[in-house]
C-alpha cells in the first residue's frame, strides 16, 4: 500500500489529525500547498484533510476538480470543524452537497473529526465572521435546530481533537 496524507491546516487540528493518520499507516505526511494531481498519481491511496469553513473543506478542490485523473485511486477526505459531530444532517447533507458534486461522490469516502477553536487564536476575519454569524442567527425570530447550535458554537472555545477518533479511517485505508 502507497499512501499519502496531505492536509490544509489553518490552526493546526488537520494537522495533527494528519499527523495522527500517517503515523498510524506508516505512511507520507505533508502540506497540499505546491501538490498537484500529477505528483499523486504515484500513490494507491490518497488521504486529505481540510477544515470546514461555513460548510467548505479548505482546499478540497486539490481532490475534486482532479477526480478523472484520481477516480481509480482508493480516495479518503477528511474534515475537521466544530460542529458536533451528531449532526449528520450537517455533515451528510451541507458539507457533502457544498463540496462533492453528486456523481464523484462514490469514488470518495468521506470522515469528519472535531477540531479545536481557540479564540484567542483566531484571525481577526474569522472573529469578525464568528460575530456577524452569531448577529445574523440570533436575530432569526424562529431559528431551527441547528441555527440555534451555531449561535452557541460562535462562543465555544477548546481543543476538541480527539486521536482515538481516526481509527475507522486508518482501518477503512488498511483494508
Amino acid at each position: 500500500m502507497n499512501s499519502i496524507v496531505l492536509y490544509k491546516s489553518k490552526y493546526g487540528s488537520t494537522k495533527a489529525y494528519a499527523e495522527w493518520i500517517a503515523e498510524d499507516l506508516g505512511c507520507e505526511c505533508r502540506p497540499a500547498k505546491g501538490v498537484k494531481a500529477d505528483d499523486l498519481l504515484l500513490y494507491d491511496t490518497i488521504i486529505y484533510g481540510g477544515g470546514l469553513y461555513a460548510e467548505n473543506i479548505a482546499g478540497a478542490s486539490l481532490i475534486t476538480k482532479n477526480i478523472e485523473k484520481l477516480k481509480n485511486k482508493k480516495l479518503v477526505v477528511f474534515t475537521t470543524g466544530i460542529t458536533p459531530l451528531a449532526v449528520r444532517e450537517y455533515y451528510d447533507g451541507e458539507v457533502l452537497d457544498r463540496n462533492f458534486k453528486p456523481e464523484i461522490r462514490p469514488y470518495i469516502k468521506v470522515y469528519n473529526f472535531m477540531g479545536k477553536m481557540i479564540l484567542s487564536e483566531l484571525s481577526a476575519p474569522h472573529r469578525a465572521a464568528l460575530k456577524m454569524l452569531k448577529k445574523i442567527m440570533s436575530g432569526k425570530e424562529n431559528p431551527t435546530d441547528l441555527e440555534k447550535m451555531l449561535i452557541e458554537l460562535c462562543d465555544a472555545d477548546g481543543d476538541f481533537t480527539d486521536r482515538s477518533a481516526i481509527s475507522e479511517l486508518v482501518e477503512y485505508v488498511k483494508n
